[in-house]
């Protein structure tokens, strides 16, 4: 069981997120914003309501937030979401999270072109370009940062029926390591968290493509998967994730820098 960590005192630092309506970068928007950071949400239009949901809790916090418009798939609509972000809250960009992400679910053989690039463009192009962004404008400012994207546990190994998924995520493992090397001479340090099963949209989603091909109905793909995979026995929580993002933008975590760590209950082993 979670529960919500203490408000802290305000760090005069800024925090932007994609894909912050909802799940794990929910999760991490508000861990965030109790931890002191004021917060930029960056989401698409269809995700508004949700948003606004969010950002109240986080003025609730005493902190500030403001949604910003990003379509991942698009590199220049997150490079305006990062110049909004900074008009708007302040130079004081100082966390990143490429969170947005999209995991489909079918076998190898009936992937067709589209299919493949939908992903690719969200969970490969979309993570670089949000680093890269983010990345020019923390140099710009010149007090370094911290750089986060979503990883899985599919970023060390992957599964059948989620192939392209899992080939997205060995190249977030992948950049992430190369853009450690190159940033760290301007105090960004750049690292990927790793869940497993998760209780979010996007493991329902999972559990209802992997009832239709194992023919078994939905809801047991799952839970078949929690109890036989997770050692903890508890289907991870969103804020756990979010505890991980915690640690790694804090003082902390100053001294870990190209890592895709696991966060997953032991669903790896």
């Amino acid at each position: 069981m979670s529960f919500a960590s203490p408000v802290k005192a305000a760090l005069g630092r800024v925090a932007f997120i994609t894909g912050g309506g909802q799940g794990i970068g929910r999760a991490i928007a508000t861990r965030l914003a109790r931890d002191g950071h004021d917060i930029s949400i960056a989401d698409i239009p269809g995700q508004k309501e949700k948003v606004q949901d969010v950002i109240k809790e986080i003025e609730s916090y005493g902190r500030k937030a403001i949604s910003v418009f990003a379509d991942v798939r698009d590199a220049k609509s997150i490079y305006a979401a990062i110049e909004e972000t900074v008009d708007r809250l302040g130079p004081n960009l100082f966390v990143s999270v490429a969170n947005a992400g999209v995991t489909q679910v079918k076998p190898l053989l009936e992937c067709t072109p589209e299919f493949i690039e939908n992903e690719v463009r969200i969970n490969v192009l979309g993570f670089m370009n949000t680093h890269i962004a983010a990345a020019r404008q923390m140099v710009k400012q010149g007090h370094g940062g911290r750089i986060l994207g979503a990883g899985s546990i599919a970023s060390y190994r992957t599964a059948e029926n989620l192939g392209p998924y899992g080939a997205t995520k060995f190249a977030v493992r992948g950049f992430t390591e190369a853009a450690a090397k190159e940033w760290a001479q301007y105090g960004i340090r750049v690292n990927a968290y790793a869940p497993g099963i998760v209780d979010t949209p996007m493991w329902d989603h999972i559990d209802r493509e992997l009832a239709k091909i194992e023919d078994i109905s939905i809801g047991a793909a799952k839970a078949i998967r929690v109890q036989r995979d997770i050692k903890l026995g508890r289907i991870q929580e969103p804020e756990d994730v979010a505890k991980l993002v915690s640690f790694l933008v804090s003082d902390e975590g100053e001294y870990i820098t190209g890592q895709t760590i696991k966060t997953c209950g032991g669903s790896s082993l």
